[in-house]
């Protein structure tokens, strides 16, 4: 999916996260109810599914599913709302007319207006922990790898010229994993074409900058004078660094969604809310992935399906109030008629075509109704027969 540093950020670009894109979760679900039953599908022939992660909070969003839908969704989610795609073959089984829904998630704070973050009402003292825990458990290690790379490239001045003390560390070419520089950005070439260091020192190694750092640095040159040092840090940008790790490659593995990001890790670690922008990037790596695994498996033969995937955005509940206000945000969906006729929706389109339908559902099931009513049901005896 990813050939270039400019195809990683054209992506998270193109992801546009503002009021416009955005829904309250109590309107986009009806509105794609409406929308997908605009497509000729009958009330009640609908067979939602979800690719959500497994925390609590995202049992707000399932319920109104259930509610404007009539059925309670398949779980076709992993850990991550990595989607399983080994389970396409049961949930076909069980309807004609199948909508997916997948979405990442990423907690917000709404006093703080930050990402990452969610208040757990069900703790002691209401917590604040990461949210999603699973992104967060991942991208832990990179933001460590990161933040020591920051102070461990620091930029001088030898003769005149600006240069990088590189520890000895980040220069070891025998390392299996961590983070490793792209010297070719950030280090000018000798005569040869080698990256040869001016001085060597006990712990590390001075380089002449690139001419494109130095440019880049230029703002920087009154605070180098007289000896000083000071680390690169945010001067340290995605297109300079790279990661390494032993990961599981297996689709479905152990590190599934660890080889989603590990990738466009750089500009996760550098961004300035890294959860939202690895969540993000999760579901763009998923719709790729799963529409490829929809468009070749035959148990969708025949079958209508709309597949819509996005970003769900976890607003902690205020005092006195049991849900988060979950809101979403659709990246792009995938249309498959009963003929094989196909076809993609992108963002900006997605999201016209969900404004253009009712937040009013004359379908929708009064979940306390319906299940008094399954309460007050006539009982069935359950008889085991006996086995001799």
């Amino acid at each position: 999916m990813f050939r270039s540093a400019a195809n990683v950020e054209e992506l998270i670009r193109n992801f546009r996260i503002v009021a416009a894109t955005t829904f309250r979760y109590s309107s986009f679900v009806p509105r794609l109810y409406n929308y997908v039953k605009s497509m000729g599908c009958e009330p009640g022939s609908i067979l939602p599914s979800r690719a959500f992660c497994s925390d609590e909070n995202q049992g707000y969003p399932i319920i109104l599913i259930t509610k404007h839908f009539g059925t309670f969704p398949f779980n076709l989610g992993r850990g991550g709302a990595v989607v399983a795609t080994d389970r396409h073959g049961p949930y076909t089984e069980h309807g004609e007319v199948l909508t997916i829904i997948q979405a990442s998630h990423v907690g917000y704070d709404a006093d703080g207006n930050s990402f990452g973050t969610y208040n757990r009402i069900h703790t002691s003292n209401n917590r604040q922990t990461a949210c999603c825990g699973k992104l967060a458990a991942i991208t832990d290690w990179y933001l460590e790898q990161y933040r020591i790379a920051r102070t461990d490239v620091l930029l001088e001045r030898c003769n005149d010229q600006l240069c990088l003390r590189i520890d000895n560390g980040l220069l070891r070419g025998t390392r299996q994993e961590g983070l490793f520089l792209n010297m070719r950005r950030l280090v000018k070439r000798d005569a040869d074409g080698n990256f040869t260091p001016t001085h060597t020192h006990s712990t590390s190694k001075s380089f002449l900058a690139s001419s494109s750092l130095q440019h880049q640095l230029m703002h920087l040159e009154p605070e180098l004078q007289n000896g000083r040092r000071i680390p690169i840090g945010e001067h340290l940008k995605p297109e300079m660094f790279y990661f390494r790790r032993h990961l599981d490659e297996s689709v479905l593995g152990r590190d599934h969604m660890e080889m989603n990001l590990i990738y466009p890790m750089p500009w996760i670690v550098t961004s300035a809310w890294p959860a939202l922008t690895a969540a993000q990037m999760n579901t763009q790596v998923e719709f790729d992935r799963t529409l490829r695994t929809i468009s070749h498996a035959h148990s969708f033969h025949g079958k209508c399906l709309f597949y819509i995937s996005g970003l769900n955005i976890d607003v902690s509940p205020q005092p006195g109030e049991i849900f988060p206000t979950t809101k979403f945000v659709p990246w792009a969906a995938f249309l498959k008629d009963r003929h094989g006729e196909k076809q993609i929706l992108e963002q900006a389109e997605l999201v016209a075509q969900l404004r253009q339908q009712s937040r009013e559902n004359p379908d929708e099931v009064e979940l306390d109704t319906a299940i008094r009513n399954m309460a007050e049901a006539k009982s069935v005896t359950i008889t085991v027969p006996d086995i001799e």
